[in-house]
């Protein structure tokens, strides 16, 4: 089943795809041979997930975006002290080719300029064997999860041509920046304008960023964590050139753009686009990039400071029907259909706000549930507030699976039931508490799989489970000793605190079990039906009542009281001792399967 994060991401490619504005680069010859119809979109989660549409694993050179991973790897062999005294970390206001460098120190402003790029590259170490571009090259292969080469064809190009980079480097010399032949030096960052890479590739080195380093494909560090925010405050500043401004204003990721079309923005703590499109505007910016990247952060709610702090996880906890079920208790042969088909209805409990970024994982496990998962509840009292794009992509997603046997129902909404409404849910798949969408969702199930009725209107007294495997005069005895009581829909048959002098047998109708909360709150904890009894634990022990039963629809109920019951330990004491063995399994049920919840509950 398609996420509703791939069906935004097709929405975005559908927008765009017949956009021409823009040119491809051709001062560089080999870039100028680029197809301008290719284009891709992808985002990359912090733990891995990916979602792509378009042209996403087409090859293309990486350009500038390599400046923001090399002055990375410069900071760990440098440190921060030694590279801001060779190096700036201020916007110029210039052209990303600017020759760009303080007039009284050299310093170039910053290593997102080739300037800066250039400086940049003399200050990565030859170690280990290794030259500077093959350390550039594994550095960012370790970001992007795989081994990256360098197009030969792109870098001659960029060599014979690069006349320009290479009076930065002498200056740069000039000034001492860098200590060396430059010639080298600029040749290496030739190569690694050279290197390939894809549009996945770049998300997964954006999600690497937002991992504080680590990448989310391999799990292997590739960038020192005390050097990510220094990589990721220069290419909020300075990562898209001379319209790095209007930028952070607009779409409000940090983030780094190359001429060979692709982009990279990074939300950190939670996740990496990349976008590539070569035809560029003006600033050398990739014109489909640009707009993907501002609709993006729109209707996704990616800017960096909304919110100003990553929310935890929204997924609070999950369990299915065949361990937690609604608070009715059922007759056996359900509650036996349950166990084994339960976990077609599952249902998640959420907390914290409900954002893109804490919504997406939730999403993605409920793609995974739903074609097996008949009914999927999810459970919002925990949850504080929906911005208008998670309540779109759960109700995109309720349309989706609607089409299959599954469905989507929420309880517990609150103050959010109009806008839930208004994205698109409909007013009967919204339940005001979790038991109430538990039994409608266990209701269609059970219909589903069990033939007739799930309850029974009515029973006699030989169907009721405490009289179970009872002999014809054991039942005549019964029935002329149980009281008849019948009570009207709302009517309370147990109040709590009163004391226990009596248990309940239901013939007919329903009751259900209310604890009083503070206030006038009463919260359900239980359902009868008819054939089943309760009050059974306060009559053994002749504690008060705990709880008020009140009748659901109209009751027709025996009473078994405690006179009665005496009569019979003396007079008949082996149907005492059954009915006592009845009412000890019965509570055991109860007791093992409060064991099961407690269990799903807690995990």
């Amino acid at each position: 089943m398609k996420s509703p994060v791939t069906r935004t991401l097709e929405a975005l490619y559908r927008r765009y795809a017949s956009l021409k504005d823009g040119q491809v680069a051709d001062y560089i010859p080999e870039l100028a041979k680029a197809d301008p119809d290719l284009f891709g979109i992808c985002i990359a989660t912090r733990d891995g997930q990916l979602y792509e549409v378009g042209d996403t694993r087409r090859k293309f050179t990486i350009q500038s975006i390599s400046k923001a991973f090399s002055y990375g790897l410069a900071l760990e062999d440098r440190g921060e002290e030694h590279m801001l005294a060779k190096i700036g970390v201020e916007p110029s206001g210039d052209a990303f080719n600017a020759i760009s460098l303080r007039p009284d120190t050299g310093v170039p402003f910053n290593p997102m300029i080739n300037a800066g790029a250039i400086a940049t590259c003399a200050q990565i170490v030859e170690r280990d064997g290794m030259d500077r571009i093959a350390r550039i090259t594994e550095y960012l292969s370790r970001c992007a999860g795989q081994r990256l080469t360098v197009d030969a064809d792109v870098y001659r190009s960029e060599s014979s041509t690069g006349h320009r980079n290479r009076a930065i480097g002498w200056m740069l010399r000039n000034f001492d920046i860098i200590e060396e032949d430059p010639r080298e030096i600029v040749e290496a960052y030739f190569q690694q304008c050279s290197l390939l890479v894809t549009c996945a590739d770049l998300a997964v080195m954006g999600a690497t960023l937002a991992n504080q380093g680590i990448n989310p494909l391999t799990g292997e560090r590739a960038v020192a964590h005390e050097y990510v925010d220094n990589v990721l405050g220069v290419m909020a500043s300075c990562g898209m050139y001379d319209w790095s401004g209007e930028w952070i204003y607009r779409v409000g990721l940090p983030a780094k753009s190359g001429v060979g079309g692709g982009i990279l923005a990074v939300l950190p703590g939670q996740l990496g686009i990349g976008v590539f499109s070569p035809p560029l505007d003006s600033q050398g910016n990739s014109v489909r990039g640009i707009r993907v990247c501002m609709d993006l952060a729109r209707e996704l709610a990616l800017h960096l400071f909304n919110p100003s702090a990553v929310p935890p996880p929204a997924l609070r906890r999950s369990y299915n029907a065949s361990q937690v079920n609604s608070r009715r208790r059922l007759p056996q042969a359900a509650l036996r259909t349950l166990r084994r088909f339960g976990e077609r209805i599952r249902v998640h409990e959420l907390q914290g706000p409900l954002l893109f970024s804490t919504l997406e994982p939730v999403i993605r496990v409920l793609v995974k549930q739903a074609p097996y998962c008949q009914h999927l509840i999810l459970n919002l009292s925990h949850v504080p507030a929906i911005d208008d794009v998670s309540a779109r992509m759960l109700a995109e997603f309720a349309a989706t699976i609607g089409d299959s046997d599954s469905r989507l129902h929420l309880c517990h909404v609150g103050r959010f039931h109009r806008s839930l409404l208004d994205a698109g849910f409909s007013a009967d798949s919204i339940f005001p508490s979790e038991d109430a969408a538990l039994e409608h969702c266990e209701n269609l199930l059970l219909g589903d799989l069990l033939e007739g009725p799930i309850e029974a209107p009515s029973v006699s007294l030989n169907s009721c489970g405490l009289f179970h495997g009872r002999s014809e005069a054991e039942l005549e005895r019964l029935d002329a000793g149980l009281e008849t009581m019948t009570f009207a829909a709302g009517q309370t048959i147990i109040h709590s605190g009163d004391s226990a002098d009596a248990m309940f047998v239901i013939l007919s109708g329903h009751a259900e079990v209310l604890l009083r909360l503070e206030g006038d709150r009463r919260q359900r904890l239980d359902v009868f039906s008819p054939g089943m009894s309760f009050g059974e634990m306060a009559f053994l022990d002749s504690s008060p009542r705990s709880a008020d039963v009140i009748a659901l629809t109209d009751v027709e109920c025996r009473v078994l009281t405690r006179k009665f019951f005496d009569e019979l330990g003396r007079d008949h004491p082996a149907l005492q001792a059954a009915l006592l063995h009845r009412i000890a399994l019965q509570l055991s049920e109860r007791l093992r399967h409060a064991n099961i919840e407690i269990g799903a509950l807690r995990s």
